[in-house]
């Protein structure tokens, strides 16, 4: 080979690795996991991720499992994800625990993970990106008794048994509840975070208690649930939630729920995909970003009236100051 065609490789060589570089600077793929098609919260993370990825030039592809938190599906998605080779992941576990092996998956594969909302129990991440549920509950149950003047029956509607979220959300409940000894809790009883299931609990409830003065939900959707319970058999009493959706902020400004505990479920979608596609352009990112636990009523909810599809993400600038 003479050294006309040593340089002119060398030229195409040099060419290609700009071309590799360019693309990696635009139009990443990110696969986003969430856990379900029915809870508004994820439906907000979803389009926090689409707004993240819009803004940077990148392109989203969404895994939900068509049955609410099913283990063999999201690992079905897993695969599919590792055999299409997507640029990064961003991922919220249907399980936090069994889901360990498909996150392992993901990383044999060298692709980037960001954990979102709950806490992986295993495999290497890029970032986690979430709250407290723990601090959601106990400042969201506080906000609660103190309204109730620190006496009245309270039922404890629980998420997903042995969830990540459920488990600190109802030990953040029950620490606050130390504070308020006129406070009696009747039952604690889980709902699956979905709104249907809190019905059926809250119906069954009332027929055994005929006093309840509170409900603490450790989701939105099951407040809701409780709400229309409540409004069935022609019977008032507080309700509070968690996850800050849209429509716990319509039933903050009628009058039908007391507060909800704002997870930002949009905020953590942009934040996610803005750490995944950072860390794909070898940009800084944060290997923890907690947002503040912040209980959102009648007094402040004007800034979350807002359609999650209206919102914009936060300035990574912004973030990476606090």
């Amino acid at each position: 080979m003479n050294t006309r065609h040593l340089k002119q490789l060398a030229a195409l060589a040099s060419f290609g690795m700009l071309a590799m570089t360019a693309a990696h600077a635009d139009g990443e793929r990110i696969a986003v996991f969430t856990k379900n098609q029915t809870n508004p919260y994820f439906q907000a993370l979803r389009q926090g991720a689409d707004a993240a990825a819009k803004g940077m030039n990148a392109k989203t592809t969404h895994y939900i499992p068509t049955k609410p938190d099913s283990i063999p599906e999201q690992m079905s998605q897993i695969e599919d994800v590792v055999v299409k080779k997507a640029d990064a992941v961003v991922f919220v576990p249907v399980d936090y625990k069994a889901m360990g092996p498909g996150v392992k998956k993901i990383n044999a594969a060298n692709i980037p993970v960001v954990n979102v909302t709950d806490r992986s129990d295993s495999g290497s991440f890029v970032a986690f990106v979430g709250a407290s549920d723990y601090e959601l509950g106990l400042k969201t149950a506080t906000h609660l008794f103190k309204v109730m003047d620190g006496k009245g029956n309270l039922i404890l509607l629980e998420g997903v048994k042995g969830s990540a979220t459920s488990i600190d959300r109802v030990r953040g409940v029950k620490e606050a509840l130390k504070s308020f000894p006129g406070i009696k809790l009747l039952a604690s009883q889980p709902a699956n975070y979905q709104r249907l299931q809190a019905l059926q609990v809250m119906e069954n409830l009332m027929q055994s208690y005929p006093q309840i003065d509170a409900v603490f939900a450790a989701n939105d959707a099951m407040a809701i649930g409780a709400i229309e319970a409540l409004q069935g058999a022609n019977r008032k009493a507080l309700v509070s939630g968690i996850n800050g959706t849209k429509e716990a902020i319509d039933a903050i400004k009628n009058g039908t729920m007391l507060a909800t505990g704002d997870y930002n479920g949009f905020v953590q979608g942009c934040l996610g995909t803005m750490t995944a596609i950072r860390k794909l352009r070898g940009l800084p990112v944060r290997q923890e970003i907690v947002l503040p636990a912040t209980v959102i009523d009648k007094s402040n909810f004007q800034a979350l009236d807002i359609p999650a599809d209206k919102r914009t993400c936060p300035r990574w600038e912004d973030v990476s100051k606090t």
